[in-house]
């Protein structure tokens, strides 16, 4: 743990690194929760009832047995 303390001790401007990655990591959350408050709810919908449409499995399965 002593080399990587004396590492960043001589690191110019180390501390700047913390708050450049808490901002990047902010931003990005920001960003995915307005990406998700606007996604329209007809969407939201059809992809949460994907895995349960049968019609596509009939049509996959119908392509197996050829």
């Amino acid at each position: 743990m002593k080399i990587v303390m004396y590492t960043m001790e001589k690191i110019a401007n180390v501390e700047v690194f913390p708050i450049i990655s808490f901002f990047i990591f902010f931003i990005f959350f920001i960003f995915l929760g307005l990406h998700v408050l606007r996604t329209p709810k007809k969407y939201i919908d059809e992809m949460s009832n994907l895995p349960l449409d049968n019609s596509q499995n009939e049509n996959k399965s119908d392509i197996l047995n050829l």
